[in-house]
C-alpha cells in the first residue's frame, strides 16, 4: 500500500460534490509546497482525477492524505465503498472520460489500490526524475453476489468502446449540471443507480475482453454480471435516454450520440437484460442496422484502407475535417491526396452548397438523427479547376480504435475526367494494395501475437502453398477450389466456400473434401435458401461481418429453425464434424462470401491458437480471390464495351462478309484495334481496319472517336480513299494532337462481272489476297504514313481486282505478331494458312485463322474478309 504515513501527515475531509476537486488540488499544492515544481504539478493533477472519481462514483465522504519525504510526493485518495472496484479503461486519445487511473499509470512512479472493510484506498507516489513507471497495478473487482454469464456475440470492438465512452460522458455531464427531474425526469437516487450500473457493465466487460486473444474484428463475449442488475439496467438505459434528449436540447456539454452507437447500446442493454431474466441470445450481426451502419463494416477504421479502396473516398472526422482520401478520389478531383488532408471537407464542394453541408452536418452532430447517411445522394464535387463533377454520394460512419467517428464518403460518377499524367493515381499496381493490420488495443492482460512470421513451419508452408494456389490462376473459382485442396491436405478435413452474387443470394461454390473418394452430391452446391430472421447460423453471423467464428459443438438439430440451417445440417450428416472455422472472405471493407474448414476427429478439433492464422491466412485468400473477381469483371466489362463498339456487317448481292474481334487473353483492357464495315449511298461498300496506339481505355476512346470521324468523312463526300485518309488525318490533328493510329480504308466496288477494290492505307499491315487455287499476295499498294503524323502530306490510293471466290483479309497486327519471330516470317506464316484455307467456307476460314493465331497472342485481334461470288 506505498510507504507507511507517517506522524503528523496532512489529510482533508471532503464532502462528494465537484466543487470539492479543486478544494483537494489546492490541498495538496500546500502540503507538497518546498519540492520541485514537476512534481507538486503532477501530484496536484493526479489528485484532481482520483477525487473526480470519488465524486462521481463512489459518493461518500473522501479523505486526501499527502506528505513528502526526501523530495518525494505521497498522496492518498480514500472512500467508503470497498466494494465499488475500479474500472481501468482503455486509452483512448480521444475519450472524454477514462483517463484518470490512466494518468496515475503513466505519471506515478508507483501506485496501487487497497480495500478494507469499510474503506477504500488509491494512492501514489511520484518522484523526481522518476524511472519508467511500472506495469499496471489496478485490478477490476468481480461483481458481488451471485452472478449469471450472459453471451454477447460478434461484438465490434471499436464499436462498443465508442459507445461505452459516449454514455459515460453522457452520465458524467448529468452529474455535473445537478440534473433535476424539473427538466430531465432523472432525478438524484436514478442517477446514482445508473452510474453503478454502468461500472459495473464496463467492468464486467474488460474482465471478459482480457481474457481474449482477439482475432477478428469483432469478439463473442461470456461476460459474468450480477443476477439482480436487470432493474438497474433498465434504470441505466431510462436515464441515457434522457440524457440523450438533454443532449439533443443543447442542455449538456456533450454531443448526443450518433445512430448506429445508439442502436449498439441500445442491443448490448437488452441484451444483457433479457439474458439475466432467461433470454436467448441474439448477434449483433442479426440485428438490423441503424442508417449509416452498415452490419458487414465491424472492424475499426483505418486509413489504409480508404488508401486501397478503388472507389474514390475520402474520410472526414467529427470537426468536418479530411483525415483520409485514396488515390481514385485525388485524381476524380484534381487533388493531390496529402494537400487535402487537414482541410476542411467544404473545400470539395461548390459555394453554394457550403452552408447547406455545414448545416446538416451540425444538425447530425447535435441531434443524431440522421437524413443522409447511408443513403447515395446525387451531387455536384467542386474539382480543383473550378468545374463541377457529377457525383453520387454515399455517406458512412466508422468508428477509428483511437474512439473517434469517422464519416466515410464513396464518391461514384460516371464523368470522371481522366487523371493528368502526374496525378497521385498514376502508375497504380494492378492488384489492390493490402491495408495493414489492424488490432486491439492493449489492455492490462498482454495476450499473444501469432502472426505468419512467427508460426511454425507448417503454418508456413500452409501460407506458401495457399500463396502459390491464388496465383496460378487468373479464375476466381479455380483459385477458391485450389485453396481448398491445399488446406484439406494439411489442415481440415472438408472446406466449403459460399458467396453472396450481385443479387445477395447465397450460392455454394464449392464443397472439397480431403479423401477423393468422397463423393459430395451436387444437391448441396447451388443456390442456398434465403436467410430468415430466426436463423442462428454461424454463416451468416459471419457474412454479416463477424469472424472469424470458432465452432466446437456442432451436433445438427434435429428440427432446424430455417431452411439454411437445415443444408447445413444435411451437409454435417453427410460429411461428418467435430469442430470448424467459419471465416469471411472480404473485399475491401465488404464481405463476398464464407470459407468454413472442418475437422471430424473429435481428437484433434481447432482450439482456439489456431484461430488468429486462420484469420491471416484467410485474409489473403480474400484479397486474392476478390483481385481475380475484379480482373475477370474488367475484362468482361472491357469486352462488352469493345462489342458493342463493333458494327454490324452490311448485306450485298454477291459478296460475303466475316468478321472477328477477339480481346487479349493476359490483360483486362479494352484496346485501340477495331473493323468497320457499311455502304455509301452510292452502293459502294466500306472496309476499314485499324488500330490506336495504346492498350488502354484512352485508346479505345480514340478508337472510338476516330471511327466516328471516318463514317462521317467517308459518308459526307464520298471522296477517294486517300482524300477520305487525309481528311480524317487532318480532323485528328485538331481535335486530338495525342492520338496516332494506323489505318487501312478500301472501297469495294461491285457489278455482274467484276469486283474491284479502290484502297490506301495509313501505315498498317497490308490486307492479303487468297485465290481460290491458293495463290496469295499482299496488297502494299497506297501505302502513307499513319495517322496523327503529318496531315499535309499526299496520300496514295491502289486498285485491285476481285478475283471471284478469292478472300480479301484484313487484319490487325495482334494476329500474326509474336515474340522472337520477325515480322517477315509471320506475314509468310500467315499466307501459307490462308491457301491451305482457300476453298473454305468463310466463315471456317476466319474461324481457322483464330484457332491457329489466337492461342498464344497476347495482343487483341480484329480481321474483315471479303469473298467475291459470281452471279448465279
Amino acid at each position: 500500500m506505498g510507504s507507511p504515513i507517517p506522524p503528523g501527515a496532512s489529510a482533508r475531509h471532503l464532502s462528494p460534490v465537484p466543487e470539492n476537486v479543486v478544494v483537494a488540488r489546492r490541498f495538496v499544492r500546500s502540503v507538497l509546497d518546498g519540492l520541485a515544481p514537476d512534481v507538486v504539478d503532477t501530484a496536484e493533477l493526479l489528485t484532481g482525477e482520483l477525487v473526480t472519481n470519488a465524486v462521481l462514483h463512489a459518493r461518500t465522504g473522501i479523505e486526501v492524505e499527502a506528505w513528502t519525504v526526501e523530495g518525494q510526493a505521497h498522496v492518498r485518495v480514500g472512500d467508503h465503498r470497498p466494494d465499488y472496484g475500479l474500472v481501468p479503461h482503455v486509452r483512448h486519445l480521444y475519450a472524454c472520460t477514462g483517463r484518470g487511473l490512466a494518468l496515475v499509470e503513466e505519471l506515478a512512479t508507483s501506485h496501487g489500490v487497497h480495500s478494507g472493510e469499510d474503506r477504500k484506498t488509491v494512492w501514489f507516489e511520484v518522484r523526481p526524475e522518476a524511472p519508467a513507471p511500472p506495469a499496471s497495478a489496478w485490478e477490476t473487482v468481480a461483481p458481488p453476489g451471485r452472478t449469471v454469464t450472459v453471451t454477447l456475440n460478434d461484438v465490434p470492438y471499436a464499436l462498443y468502446w465508442a459507445a461505452q465512452q459516449q454514455w459515460e460522458e453522457l452520465l458524467r455531464e448529468l452529474f455535473l449540471a445537478r440534473a433535476g427531474a424539473s427538466w430531465t425526469g432523472v432525478g438524484p437516487e436514478d442517477l446514482a443507480a445508473a452510474q453503478d450500473t454502468s461500472s459495473m457493465i464496463c467492468a464486467s466487460m474488460t474482465a471478459a475482453v482480457e481474457q481474449e486473444t482477439p482475432d477478428s474484428s469483432t469478439l463473442s463475449l461470456r461476460v459474468a454480471f450480477a443476477a439482480d442488475a436487470a432493474p438497474r439496467i433498465a434504470t441505466l438505459r431510462r436515464v441515457l435516454d434522457a440524457a440523450d434528449t438533454a443532449a439533443q436540447q443543447e442542455s449538456l456539454l456533450v454531443l448526443p450520440p450518433l445512430p448506429h452507437i445508439r442502436a449498439f447500446r441500445n442491443w448490448l442493454l437488452d441484451q444483457i437484460a433479457d439474458q439475466l431474466l432467461g433470454g436467448q441470445p441474439t448477434s449483433w450481426t442479426q440485428v438490423t442496422g441503424a442508417p449509416g451502419a452498415n452490419p458487414t463494416d465491424l472492424a475499426p477504421w483505418d486509413a489504409s484502407e480508404v488508401e486501397a479502396a478503388l472507389v474514390p473516398t475520402v474520410a472526414a472526422d467529427d470537426t468536418n475535417r479530411i483525415v483520409a482520401v485514396n488515390d481514385a478520389a485525388s485524381g476524380l478531383l484534381g487533388w493531390p491526396a496529402h494537400d487535402l488532408v487537414g482541410r476542411p471537407l467544404t473545400v470539395l464542394m461548390p459555394e453554394h452548397l457550403r452552408r447547406r453541408h455545414v448545416s446538416a452536418f451540425t444538425s447530425l452532430l447535435l441531434t443524431g438523427e440522421s437524413r443522409i447517411l447511408g443513403r447515395p445522394i446525387p451531387v455536384p464535387a467542386l474539382h480543383r479547376d473550378g468545374r463541377v463533377v457529377p457525383i453520387r454520394l454515399t455517406v458512412q460512419t466508422q468508428e477509428a480504435i483511437d474512439g473517434r467517428s469517422v464519416f466515410v464518403a464513396q464518391l461514384a460518377t460516371t464523368t470522371a475526367p481522366p487523371a493528368p499524367p502526374d496525378a497521385p493515381g498514376d502508375g497504380r499496381p494492378a492488384t489492390r494494395p493490402v491495408p495493414g493490420p489492424v488490432h486491439l488495443p492493449a489492455t492490462t492482460k498482454k495476450t499473444k501475437t501469432l502472426s505468419p512470421e512467427t508460426a511454425a513451419p507448417e503454418w508456413l508452408s500452409l501460407f506458401a502453398d495457399t500463396g502459390m494456389a491464388l496465383t496460378g490462376t487468373l479464375d476466381p473459382d479455380e483459385r477458391l477450389r485450389r485453396v481448398c485442396h491445399v488446406l484439406t491436405r494439411s489442415l481440415a478435413d472438408w472446406c466449403v466456400v459460399d458467396l453472396v452474387d450481385g443479387q445477395g443470394r447465397l450460392e455454394r461454390a464449392c464443397v472439397v473434401h480431403r479423401d477423393p473418394h468422397v463423393a459430395v452430391s451436387g444437391e448441396h452446391l447451388g443456390t442456398l435458401p434465403p436467410a430468415s430472421g430466426i436463423t442462428q447460423s454461424s454463416l451468416l453471423r459471419v457474412l454479416r461481418g463477424a469472424g472469424p467464428l470458432l465452432l466446437t459443438d456442432i451436433t445438427p438439430p434435429d428440427d432446424p429453425p430455417s431452411p439454411l440451417d437445415a443444408r447445413q445440417r444435411d451437409l454435417v450428416r453427410r460429411l461428418g464434424a467435430s469442430s470448424a472455422v467459419v471465416a469471411p472472405l472480404r473485399a475491401e471493407r465488404a464481405v463476398f462470401g464464407a470459407l468454413t474448414m472442418v475437422r471430424t476427429d473429435a481428437g484433434h478439433p481447432f482450439a482456439k491458437e489456431d484461430v488468429p492464422l486462420i484469420a491471416e491466412l484467410v485474409r489473403a485468400v480474400g484479397l486474392g480471390v476478390d483481385n481475380a473477381r475484379l480482373h475477370q469483371h474488367a475484362r468482361s466489362n472491357a469486352e462488352h464495351l469493345q462489342r458493342a463498339l463493333l458494327p454490324e456487317l452490311p448485306r450485298a448481292d454477291r459478296l460475303e462478309l466475316a468478321a472477328r474481334y477477339v480481346p487479349s487473353s493476359t490483360t483486362a483492357e479494352v484496346g485501340g484495334d477495331w473493323y468497320d464495315a457499311f455502304t455509301l449511298p452510292g452502293g459502294d461498300i466500306v472496309l476499314v481496319i485499324g488500330d490506336v496506339s495504346g492498350h488502354d481505355l484512352q485508346a479505345a476512346v480514340a478508337m472510338s472517336a476516330l471511327r466516328n470521324m471516318l463514317r462521317g468523312i467517308a459518308v459526307d463526300r464520298q471522296e477517294p480513299p486517300e482524300e477520305v485518309l487525309r481528311r480524317l488525318d487532318l480532323a485528328s490533328q485538331t481535335l486530338n494532337r495525342q492520338t496516332t493510329a494506323t489505318c487501312v480504308y478500301g472501297l469495294v466496288k461491285s457489278d455482274a462481272r467484276t469486283t474491284c477494290l479502290h484502297y490506301s492505307s495509313a501505315g498498317h499491315l497490308p490486307p492479303l489476297l487468297t485465290t481460290q487455287e491458293g495463290g496469295t499476295r499482299y496488297l502494299d499498294g497506297g501505302r502513307g504514313l499513319l495517322i496523327g503524323m503529318d496531315p499535309q502530306l499526299p496520300r496514295r490510293s491502289a486498285w485491285e481486282l476481285l478475283p471471284h471466290h478469292s478472300t480479301l483479309l484484313f487484319f490487325t497486327d495482334g494476329l500474326i505478331e509474336r515474340r522472337g519471330e520477325s515480322l517477315d516470317e509471320a506475314m509468310s506464316r500467315l499466307h501459307q494458312t490462308t491457301t491451305a484455307l482457300a476453298r473454305a467456307p468463310l466463315d471456317v476460314f476466319c474461324d481457322e485463322l483464330i484457332l491457329r493465331f489466337g492461342r498464344d497472342t497476347t495482343d487483341d485481334i480484329a480481321l474483315l474478309a471479303l469473298r467475291p461470288d459470281p452471279p448465279a
